[in-house]
């Protein structure tokens, strides 16, 4: 197996993980919003940072295949890389997206750190980086559909 095949394996495994951790994310985040009055749990907590760290993680593992990728310097060189939709979507779309998510929800974390009530700015960047996850994340690849 080949250098690259190893990191898209291994991106494809933090993917599942970062799915469930995503999901006891909005969870939490639901019952902070509806069950503790705006009160932030120590599973919000928790959930937040092991999401946050699944996600840096998944982060640079997917930084470390574009770099390798023989799609990437074919897309370049034949300068297909915004004209082609699935390079689009592939080579800047995700990246892009699952960047903003990530910086999202550091700043969820760190805000959660310092306070101990919940502000509906903070449940709004949850939603928003939750949907550019959903939005970026391959579906198809992922669970082979």
């Amino acid at each position: 197996m080949d250098t690259f095949n190893i990191i898209r394996e291994a991106h494809k495994g933090f993917g599942y993980l970062i799915l469930v951790a995503a999901l006891v994310f909005i969870v939490a985040l639901l019952l902070a919003m509806f069950g503790y009055s705006g009160k932030i749990s120590k599973l919000l907590k928790k959930s937040t940072l092991f999401t946050m760290i699944l996600f840096h993680l998944q982060f640079l593992i997917g930084i470390a295949m574009l770099v390798f990728s023989p799609g990437l310097k074919a897309a370049l060189e034949k300068g297909t890389l915004m004209s082609n939709s699935y390079n689009r979507v592939t080579f800047v779309e995700h990246p892009f997206s699952m960047l903003v998510a990530a910086i999202l929800l550091t700043i969820i974390n760190k805000y959660l750190k310092k306070n101990e009530t919940l502000a509906l700015k903070v449940v709004f960047m949850g939603v928003l980086a939750l949907l550019l996850f959903g939005y970026a994340f391959p579906w198809a690849k992922v669970f082979g559909v």
